[in-house]
């Protein structure tokens, strides 16, 4: 999951898209979360964006007691970076999405800019 639907997941925010709330609740899926999207809470929150006013250390927490598995970023990942076309700007976006490639993970997104650049990153809402 991209980061901002990581923190709605966690929230049980009304933003969630249906097919990513059904996924979750199903027992058989196996959630997982990139160190990258800590990372990018903790540098947007000190920006002062308000959506992402959460403490990165309690949403770890979170994550790892609900059983998401934590996905580390490794070089493979980082040097996927340079190998996307620049669609887009974000770097945490363009890491997540390496970092699906490089692990055969889809990436689901609400993000058109992400969605973009095709598989694996998924659009869901």
């Amino acid at each position: 999951m991209d980061t901002h639907l990581l923190l709605w997941a966690a929230t049980g925010s009304d933003r969630l898209p249906g097919a990513v709330a059904d996924a979750l609740r199903d027992p058989g899926f196996r959630p997982a979360f990139s160190v990258a999207s800590l990372w990018e809470v903790v540098i947007k929150a000190g920006l002062g964006r308000a959506d992402f006013t959460v403490d990165a250390a309690a949403l770890r927490r979170g994550l790892v007691a609900g059983g998401y598995e934590e996905l580390a970023v490794e070089a493979p990942h980082v040097l996927g970076v340079g190998r996307l076309p620049p669609r887009h700007a974000d770097p945490f976006d363009r890491l997540l999405l390496a970092q699906a490639r490089a692990e055969g993970l889809p990436l689901w997104t609400v993000d058109a800019a992400v969605a973009g650049y095709g598989a694996p990153a998924e659009a869901v809402g």
